[in-house]
């Protein structure tokens, strides 16, 4: 049986807690492997590495840094198979969405290849006599990302990438169920020209987490995962004098108007509320209709498309979705499911009990449909994760609206109408951080930046883009003089430098 263990200071490291947990593949429900679980010591030993190496990578210019990214970039693409592969027999999502799982995170590879221009800092002359103010971004130190199962190249790109390329030294932490991408990634890396040390993956549990969010030496910590853990990251982290962002669950809305063009927003929702067997933060679990007639038949399209969707293995090339990533979260998934049946919900549509011919042990979780969903369900309060649909009726725009305004989570929503007027205003007012006009998934582009509201993120900065910089980087302000002659004659006046 193969194992996972740690990647520090360049070089694939065995474990010395004695602790593993299992990989399981989804697929088969079998044991294909196991990962290391580490201890305190041994994450303090990568943040040895991480400190070592800091100096010298902080103090390579930008432009060096850059052209590590870039042939990091041109390493993953030609490795893209390779890496879908294998994503895909651990998280059990199908090649094609691997590929895309992988090609997200290269997007922020691209974004941290401008990093010298996104490192220049202002300049003003003549604020006073003789006197110019500048600034400069400069690294934080040894950084650390905390990253969940759904997405285990993208997420890691999105904060290493970009932590990396600012200067700092980077300790990755990845999901235990499915380690094995991250690792590669750090390899690739290396092989990318980083210095040793620049690039560690410690895999790990809680133990793990608690070590990076209590040592003294890390800087900042970015966090991916349940909105629970969440908050518990950013306190923990804030408390112990650490820069944090920690991004939360979700409970996305699609808002379909009487206007809408029904057909593109069935194909658009049922690729984005079953896709990745609906693991994903930006999933769109929650359609509402707005008016009888919509709603009826938006139901009856959705029927009709979610019961074509093809649940198989993830190498089954025609397959929409796969299995769900382990047999406690398929459990957990169909707990939901009973819950919505009991508070009386209509299941217009029923995955559960899914069995493939000759992967029976798989985790398999065919479409499901409720129609009739109020917001006092709590199946509706709560994350499902899964490929789950819910439907809610409503007879205006402003009890749409106020559904994903007045929820717990804030991470996105989108809106389906031909009306612009009524797209802005929705777009303007909706207590949400990422909207979408007829875009299903509203995931911003790698150059602007990803980041929810409420209990979907905790801490005041986003994920890559220009918020990612100036999370990973701090400020300095710099106010010089050189006077010349007679110093009395050039007395430094506070506050008006005049």
């Amino acid at each position: 049986m193969r194992e996972v263990h740690h990647f520090i200071d360049g070089k694939n490291v065995a474990g010395t807690s004695g602790r593993f947990g299992d990989i399981f593949d989804p697929n088969t429900g079998k044991v294909q492997g196991r990962v290391a679980l580490a201890s305190k010591a041994e994450l303090g030993s990568a943040v040895d590495a991480a400190s070592a190496a800091l100096p010298g990578w902080a103090s390579t210019n930008p432009q060096r840094r850059a052209r590590v990214m870039f042939e990091f970039k041109r390493l993953v693409e030609t490795n893209m198979d390779e890496l879908a592969h294998m994503l895909s027999s651990e998280h059990g999502k199908v090649i094609a969405d691997s590929r895309g799982d992988v090609q997200r995170g290269l997007d922020v590879v691209e974004f941290a290849c401008g990093i010298p221009h996104l490192l220049k800092g202002e300049y003003t002359e003549g604020a006073g006599p003789g006197i110019d103010v500048y600034s400069m971004r400069q690294p934080l130190g040894v950084c650390a990302g905390i990253t969940p199962f759904n997405f285990p190249a993208m997420i890691p790109c999105w904060m290493a990438a970009v932590a990396i390329a600012c200067g700092n030294t980077f300790i990755l932490k990845p999901s235990e169920k499915d380690p094995s991408v991250p690792m590669r990634l750090a390899e690739l890396m290396m092989e990318a020209g980083l210095p040793k040390g620049v690039i560690n993956v410690v895999n790990g549990d809680k133990e793990a987490v608690d070590a990076i969010l209590t040592h003294p030496d890390i800087k900042a910590v970015s966090f991916v995962g349940s909105s629970d853990i969440a908050q518990y990251v950013y306190s923990t982290g804030t408390a112990h004098g650490k820069r944090v962002q920690a991004m939360g669950g979700a409970k996305n809305h699609g808002i379909i108007l009487p206007d809408a063009n029904l057909e593109q927003a069935v194909k658009d929702i049922v690729g984005a509320a079953y896709g990745s067997a609906g693991e994903r933060c930006m999933a769109l679990p929650v359609a509402v209709t707005v008016g009888k007639k919509t709603g009826d038949e938006f139901v009856e399209r959705m029927i009709e498309a979610a019961r074509a969707l093809k649940v198989g293995i993830s190498t089954d090339a025609d397959a929409h979705y796969g299995p769900v990533v382990s047999a406690a979260h398929k459990a957990k998934v169909e707990s939901y499911i009973q819950m919505g049946v009991d508070e009386g919900a209509s299941l217009l549509l029923d995955g559960r009990g899914l069995k493939l011919q000759g992967n029976e042990g798989g985790y398999f979780i065919g479409p499901n449909l409720f129609d009739n969903v109020t917001a006092s369900m709590q199946s509706y309060k709560e994350e499902i994760f899964g490929p789950v649909l819910q439907v809610m009726r409503v007879e205006t725009l402003e009890e749409a609206a106020a559904l994903p305004s007045n929820h717990q989570y804030g991470n996105g929503c989108a809106i389906f109408t031909s009306n612009g007027r009524a797209a802005r205003e929705f777009a303007a007012q909706v207590n949400v951080g990422m909207v979408g006009v007829n875009v299903p998934i509203p995931v911003p582009v790698a150059y602007h930046t990803f980041g929810g509201w409420k209990r979907s993120a905790f801490g005041d900065t986003n994920q890559h883009g220009p918020e990612g910089v100036r999370f990973w980087t701090k400020i300095k302000t710099i106010t010089q003089r050189w006077p010349e002659g007679d110093i009395g004659d050039q007395a430094f006046v506070i506050p008006t430098m005049g």
